[in-house]
């Protein structure tokens, strides 16, 4: 059986250190292994990005924006290959991970504005032929730590970004779907990237602490759960690095009685479903305002819900894969007996799937809860998978009030037909990304992604102009050429009055 090694130094790294396997969740049995890194290899890694750094800190950001511009399009030249990869290791169905993809890809094509987003500030005459600019130069080594649900697309928010920057990078995949991080890697070699610039180390705990307390590593980027967020940016701050980890989610879709019922079911559906409901920004928690919109939206949702494809997303056309291994599938099982204890009504119930060409994955069906209270379980906790919960508020104040008195503050939207209502919303809930009538409100390349509250810890989001931010550290120059004599000393702060 093939092992995964790492990407060190512009080369393939063969490891047999430690190995774990590597599932095809969607015929519940091992594909291949993947070598877990040890302290010393990841200090090889960043050992690497330290070499390259000088060198690579110091190219043109026009040049360091033709290699993206030639990545992007090797990206898309072997998008199938990636998305194959995405597909046999996480489970996605084909057109979800080939959405994911693009998205990534989005980013990339975001990164070739290096020339323009690294301009710098300009003041002439701050002072008496004084000048006053602003430079934004790299870190130096930075490293990201992504999750097994976007094996491509989240690696993509942290790299292109930090690399047009002028940074080196370390990046960590999950050790669950590491194929995709290593076809990444090798691509952005082929584009022109010099050796060392981009390294990958797959692993977990032990490769995880070396990079957030190696002092090389001048910053840390993460997406994951919310305790292991809090974990990750406790650890890194307090070895002086600065640190953006986005946690975990409960995001709520509130629907007012007035809303285009047609569409939001629908909307819900793929925003609940869509990826097994294995995503940050997936809707499971549904606020309807008034009994009459619950009846009405468990009546619709109840026969879509039950009618979901569910098989190998290799078979094109499908609405959902397996879940991504067989204890997160029971975890996610766990919840639905859950829920029916803590006496929600189970309107569908997806521990038994049809299931389409395949057997033995991890599959779990569609479920949906009805009734369900602030005090339970599902819905307080994030459960990461199919599941979504129907709440009853008598208006949107209450509905408003319930999103923000949540822990989680990642993503939220409203469906409804009126402005007034919808301005209400947008201004008073207490959640990063809002939607009106759109249920995933993942903000596009030139934006920034991030949430409130305990689904963030750092002050910057990820990508966009905060990546910029983020990947960069203000430098600020005064300067005064004398044009006469000599000056006396001046023992006064200075002073432009």
């Amino acid at each position: 059986m093939q092992t995964l090694g790492h990407f060190i130094d512009g080369q393939p790294f063969p490891d047999e250190h430690r190995v774990q396997a590597v599932y095809n969740p969607a015929l519940g049995e091992p594909v291949r292994r993947v070598a877990m890194a040890s302290r010393t290899t990841v200090e090889q890694a960043i050992s690497a990005a330290d070499r390259a750094f000088p060198a690579w800190s110091r190219t043109p950001p026009l040049k360091r924006a033709r290699i993206l511009f030639q990545y992007k399009a090797l990206l898309e030249q072997n998008a199938e290959r990636i998305v194959a990869a995405i597909v046999e290791e996480h489970g996605k169905v084909w057109e979800d991970a080939q959405g994911e993809l693009a998205r990534g890809i989005e980013v990339v094509e975001y990164a070739c504005g290096a020339p323009e987003f690294l301009k710098g500030e300009h003041s002439r005459d701050v002072g008496p032929e004084i000048d006053s600019w602003s430079e934004f130069p790299p870190l130096g080594v930075v490293a990201g730590i992504t999750p097994f649900n976007f094996p491509a697309m989240v690696p993509m928010w942290m790299f292109p970004m930090a690399i047009a920057c002028g940074n080196t990078f370390v990046l960590k995949p999950s050790e669950k779907d590491p194929s995709a991080a290593l076809i990444l890697a090798e691509l952005a070699l082929e584009a022109g990237l010099p050796p060392g610039v981009f390294n990958v180390v797959n692993g977990d705990k032990e490769a995880v602490d070396t990079l957030l307390t190696d002092p090389r590593v001048k910053a840390v980027s993460f997406v994951g759960s919310t305790p292991v967020a809090e974990s990750i940016y406790a650890t890194g701050t307090a070895h002086g690095k600065r640190v953006q980890a986005l946690g975990g989610a409960k995001n709520h879709a509130v629907v007012m009685p007035d809303a285009d019922l047609d569409n939001a079911v629908n909307a819900l559906m793929g925003a609940a479903y869509g990826s097994c409901g294995e995503r940050c920004m997936a809707i499971s928690v549904v606020v309807a305002v008034g009994e009459a919109t619950g009846d009405e939206l468990a009546r619709r949702l109840k026969p879509k819900v039950e009618a979901l494809r569910i098989g190998n997303g290799t078979t094109r056309g499908l609405d959902m894969g397996p879940l991504v291994t067989a204890v997160h599938r029971d975890k996610v099982r766990s919840y639905i007996d859950l829920g029916e204890a803590e006496g929600a009504t189970l309107v569908v119930d997806g521990r038994k799937p049809s299931v389409q060409g395949s057997k033995t994955g991890f599959f779990l069906g569609g479920t949906l809860f009805d009734h369900a209270t602030p005090a339970m379980r599902i819905y307080r906790e994030e459960i990461f998978g199919p599941v979504l919960v129907i709440v009853r508020v008598p208006d949107l104040a209450q509905a408003v009030e319930l999103v923000n008195a949540h822990e989680f503050g990642n993503g939220t939207c409203v469906f409804t037909r009126d402005g007034a209502v919808a301005r209400h919303f947008s201004d008073r809930v207490q959640v990063g990304m809002v939607g009106i009538n759109v249920p995933l409100p993942v903000p596009v390349a030139c934006q920034s992604f991030g949430g409130w509250k305990r689904s963030l810890f750092g002050d910057l989001y990820a990508y966009g102009p905060d990546a910029v931010r983020f990947y960069t550290r203000r430098k600020t120059l005064t300067q005064r050429w004398a044009v006469q004599g000599i000056e006396k000393a001046q023992f006064a702060f200075p002073s432009n009055g």
